[in-house]
């Protein structure tokens, strides 16, 4: 018997009673893959257009129909998808209409480790089908199901990440001016400053001469968008720290304790909040992990040794809480973490530095959780004067 079908059988004899449906999306179709009891070992295969829910939504009942036609029974439907751009109003709608849904982290589903493996939507679906059935049969460690966040949850993160793009929209307005006037031999000008117009009509060239026609009306175009940019960049973070006050059941969030702490300002502790403390986790391996920060052992025969961090967690808190890392070392020296950040340097002679730091980012992204979520003081570290 081949591989395939011997995975097929067992699928079909699980005791699950329920139509699993898997879903390809793209932007022009929706391919539908369903495994249905009585319908043998195929998998059934329909499209619909991409974005008609309503045709999607048919196409399911009429797999109920089909079923009920077959064995006199009536299945649930259970449906799954991976975690893309579509994000996740699908899942959501799904939801609202009675249908178990489920969103899958892609990088977890087992794919064949060939060179030139053949992949197809086709392919990718019944896969997707059979890790589903699998699932929901408890096999351990067989995908990593996403946790979908509420819509406010997922509203929230766009205020840390808007500002972020805004910040390097500036930077690259700010680099186009002072590389315009540098040609022109001028080097002391900030567009930052509230006193930018005013300044720019008294430069001068190196050689003593007013600013060409041409280039002072480029740089008082970029003025222009980067007066905009500056004016949304303040709007966002009064929005931002609006959030950080925020009070649900009489109790603080999570952002507003750990700005508490000395040498941590407000956008760290938004960020931290918004990509990662809004989550539940059940121990601190979970926390370094989502964050990509957890460790990854190579242990073959005799062969043993680390591959550093897995990075395949949220790279915007894992970049937060590397540079918070550094700056806790400066501005809480006196904490417990610091001291065995600096012992640890000490034994290595010195170096180790880039491995310790980020060894640093994970133990105190988790001193921050068991702070933030469950009150535990991280030991040394001092608050701000008030």
């Amino acid at each position: 018997m081949q591989t395939g079908q011997f995975e097929t059988s067992i699928a079909i004899r699980t005791e699950l009673c329920a139509i699993f449906v898997s879903l390809e999306l793209s932007r022009t179709r929706w391919l539908i893959t369903s495994l249905s009891p009585g319908g043998g070992e195929k998998m059934s295969k329909h499209s619909v257009l991409g974005g008609d829910v309503a045709d999607l939504l048919k196409r399911l009942a009429e797999l109920q129909q089909k079923g009920r036609s077959r064995t006199g029974k009536t299945y649930p439907v259970v449906v799954i998808q991976e975690a893309g751009l579509d994000g996740f109003w699908i899942h959501r709608t799904l939801e609202k209409n009675g249908i178990e849904s489920w969103v899958v982290d892609p990088a977890s589903v087992l794919t064949s480790r060939k060179h030139r493996r053949a992949k197809t939507d086709k392919i990718d679906g019944e896969t997707l089908v059979r890790t589903l059935l699998a699932y929901k049969r408890g096999e351990p460690r067989v995908c990593a199901m996403v946790r979908v966040p509420t819509r406010d949850e997922e509203d929230r993160r766009r205020i840390c990440r808007e500002r972020k793009t805004l910040i390097a929209e500036r930077i690259l307005h700010v680099n186009r001016i002072k590389g315009l006037l540098f040609a022109q031999g001028i080097g002391d000008y900030e567009p930052i400053y509230r006193n930018r117009r005013a300044r720019l009509e008294e430069l001068r060239t190196g050689d003593g001469h007013p600013l060409p026609r041409q280039v002072k009306a480029q740089i008082l175009r970029e003025l222009d968008r980067l007066e905009i940019l500056l004016a949304q960049i303040k709007e966002v973070e009064a929005e931002r720290d609006a959030l950080l006050n925020v009070v649900s059941d009489s109790m603080p969030n999570p952002a507003s304790l750990i700005v508490q702490l000395k040498g941590i300002g407000a956008e760290v502790a938004a960020v931290l909040w918004s990509e990662g403390l809004f989550r539940s986790f059940d121990n601190r391996r979970q926390v370094a992990a989502y964050a990509g920060l957890a460790p990854t052992p190579w242990q073959s025969g005799s062969v043993d040794h680390e591959q550093g961090v897995g990075k395949a967690g949220n790279p915007r808190l894992r970049t937060v809480m590397i540079q918070l890392a550094w700056l806790w070392l400066h501005h809480q020296p006196n904490s417990a973490l610091s001291t065995w950040f600096m012992e640890r340097v000490q034994r290595n002679g010195g170096r180790g530095k880039k491995t310790a730091i980020v060894a640093l980012a994970r133990k105190l992204l988790v001193a921050f959780w068991k702070y933030a979520v469950h009150g535990v003081v991280i030991e040394g570290a001092k608050l701000k004067a008030a």
